[in-house]
């Protein structure tokens, strides 16, 4: 959850441009490269690229700068060189996610966020990446994406994206959800030989790309099974279809170029990520346990325990073995007004209010109401909680809670609301999110003992191995530089 940007708005709304248009493509018999002919004046493709920059900005917030982002501008550089497309000025930028994604917009503007630092484990695996991207660029993949609406407001509120059911998220009141347009498995193999190309062009180990496959994959099963779910949700390859013939034909494609001297620079990269934060930063908010901390805007509250806590650019999201749901997000209004008057003639207004009353969470103005609602077919309660941080914004528990649950599981639920709290100065200073941390390997290392200093609740070793891109039959060198993660 961003420390700004709360409440009822559209993450990202990327508009379509009437005159973009798929371009052609042909290949020259004595070379064999492939030639664009752009169908969209190059002045034309930078302004919207400039236009739609400004909309990614405004969604995730500022771009990271300092030595990482400088770093992944540096091999942004040696790869945009190698293109041939030289009307396109390329600007590279970090994204402060952990969400493991890279995309582009027409312009030459590409984004990788800080889950995919953290994920790559070589120079060259980051540059693979980077390449992908630039090649969707010059095959104009980016520009069609965009005429077809390449991010869309889907409309669904965050509570009922939840539980199920749209319905009760829009009568809560509750922003959208994100939905970016995936490529076509085509495109996905074009940027593949197109980067493979330009990764060589570089100078670096044209096998990086499909190595980095094989981990995004692994990183997206490992993902599925911590959440429980047959997919991850929104990551890499939720806009980059990856499939079995992918990884195949970047490995063949890589066998048409030279291996010699190739530059990989593993160590370098891992000197680079060491000590960058991991998982969700300050300015989000992160999780510890039960808890949920944001340090910077100076709160925490705890859910139930068998709760899976999840956060979003929106909102923070719950969900309990039991079924019961819990959004939490931020609601603003112009004017002071007290939280039962919030709840009833602004965050449910035209809907008819159930049981309503004020009442103080840890010296805080608050009130509750509560009404029926329906959640894939079955009836629910559905609890909300509006908490006066400061006068004229709030922060709002919403919870949809089956009728199966007992008395005491509904105490407990009471005991979240009541454990919001501020942050006193030291815990501001004192509780911190994660961090990648690198540890030499020593004799006698192996992946369960390394994985044992992973600072995770669950599967530390499978982690270990995922982020380090090791396979079963990987072994631990002595003397060799691998990731943990630290407190």
């Amino acid at each position: 959850m961003k420390s700004k940007g709360f409440g009822k708005k559209s993450l990202l709304g990327f508009m379509g441009a009437a005159f973009l248009t798929v371009s052609a493509c042909s290949v020259n018999p004595a070379t064999g490269d492939r030639q664009f002919t752009a169908l969209l004046p190059a002045d034309k493709e930078a302004d919207v690229g400039a236009q739609e920059h400004q909309n990614v900005e405004k969604s995730f917030g500022k771009f990271m700068s300092g030595p990482l982002a400088d770093y992944v501008s540096t091999v942004g550089a040696k790869i945009a060189a190698n293109t041939e497309r030289k009307d396109v000025q390329y600007k590279f930028h970090v994204i402060d996610s952990p969400i493991v994604n890279a995309f582009a917009v027409p312009g030459g503007y590409v984004y990788v966020s800080r889950g995919l630092l953290a994920l790559a484990n070589s120079e060259a695996e980051l540059a693979g990446v980077l390449a992908h991207e630039v090649g969707h660029i010059t095959a104009r993949h980016a520009a069609e994406r965009v005429s077809q609406g390449f991010l869309v407001n889907l409309g669904a509120a965050v509570l009922g994206a939840a539980a199920g059911n749209a319905d009760i998220g829009r009568a809560a009141g509750l922003g959208s959800e994100l939905y970016i347009k995936s490529y076509s498995r085509g495109q996905e193999h074009e940027s593949d030989s197109l980067g493979v190309r330009y990764l060589s062009r570089a100078g670096y180990d044209a096998n990086a790309m499909a190595g980095f496959l094989k981990n995004l994959d692994a990183q997206t099963k490992l993902d599925a099974k911590l959440s429980g779910k047959k997919t991850s949700g929104f990551n890499y390859f939720s806009t980059h279809p990856i499939t079995s013939e992918r990884v195949k034909q970047a490995s063949v494609e890589a066998q048409n170029y030279s291996k010699r001297k190739a530059v990989v620079n593993r160590d370098s990269h891992l000197q680079k990520i060491n000590g960058m934060t991991y998982g969700d930063s300050a300015d989000q908010g992160f999780v510890r346990g039960n808890n949920f901390y944001h340090t910077k805007i100076g709160f925490m509250f705890s859910v139930p325990e068998g709760t899976k806590i999840s956060n979003s650019q929106a909102a923070v999201m719950a969900k309990h073995n039991n079924g019961t749901v819990i959004v939490f997000d931020m609601g603003k209004v112009q004017q002071a007004i007290p939280p039962l008057d919030y709840i009833k003639n602004v965050w449910l207004k035209n809907q008819t209010v159930g049981s309503a009353e004020s009442i103080k969470v840890n010296g805080m103005n608050a009130a509750t109401a509560a009404f029926t609602g329906v959640v894939q077919g079955k009836s629910v309660t559905i609890r909300l909680v509006a908490i006066e941080w400061k006068p004229g914004e709030f922060f709002r528990f919403q919870m949809a809670i089956p009728k199966t649950v007992n008395s005491a599981f509904m105490d407990e639920l009471k005991k979240t609301t009541y454990s919001f709290r501020r942050l006193t100065a030291s815990e501001k200073n004192s509780i911190r999110p994660k961090r990648i941390k690198l540890v030499a390997a020593k004799s006698g290392d192996t992946v369960k003992s390394l994985g044992a200093r992973m600072k995770v609740d669950e599967l530390m070793s499978q982690q270990f191995m995922v982020l380090n891109g090791l396979t079963a039959n990987d072994r631990i060198i002595a003397g060799r530089l691998y990731k943990v993660i630290s407190d």
